[in-house]
């Protein structure tokens, strides 16, 4: 069996595997998409650089819809906006456990969730200068929105549909002034 894009078909298995509760391994990735374990290192060279590339899969994925939802890169726009989107995506629904790819390894969990707060920092940030009460009223938002994504990632007592449009509407309450 040849493949013809063997990136790609490494990511998926490393996701497959994530998505079904087991542990990702070079090896078991490699079994998956009958590759080598050399083959597979081709492409990543440690397990930390392919757990890297699956963090970084899953924020393109982010990316798109908080752009989406903007309409534009986090650059120039005010925090509330940048965080209204963070809000709208959280709670839009279709999260599962793969968006927990950067605490899904205990070894890797420091860099893997550096890499995370690093590419949301655009997002989520929230300049010095803001005032107190506007500061607590984004954060405020924004711990809002990462619990609904986390709970119906965790599958843990996830929000229903409709407790996600009350709670987004909740949300960008505290958004505004």
């Amino acid at each position: 069996m040849t493949i013809t894009h063997p990136r790609p078909a490494i990511l998926a298995a490393a996701f497959s595997q994530l998505d079904e509760g087991r542990a990702v391994s070079l090896d078991s990735v490699a079994r998956s998409v009958g590759l080598t374990k050399p083959g597979v290192m081709y492409h990543f060279p440690t397990k930390e650089a392919l757990m890297l590339a699956l963090v970084d899969s899953v924020l393109d994925r982010w990316e798109e819809g908080l752009v989406a939802r903007l309409g534009s890169s986090p650059e120039g726009a005010d925090p509330a906006a940048r965080i209204g989107a963070y809000v709208d995506w959280s709670l839009s629904g279709g999260f599962d456990e793969t968006d927990l790819v950067a605490m899904s390894d205990p070894k890797l969990r420091r860099s893997l969730t550096q890499r995370w707060a690093e590419r949301l920092a655009p997002w989520l940030v929230v300049p010095d200068d803001v005032a107190p009460d506007e500061r607590t009223r984004l954060l405020a938002a924004r711990l809002l929105a990462d619990g609904g994504w986390l709970a119906e990632a965790a599958n843990v007592s996830p929000p229903t549909p409709g407790d996600l449009a009350q709670l987004r509407a909740f949300a960008h309450n505290l958004l505004k002034d």
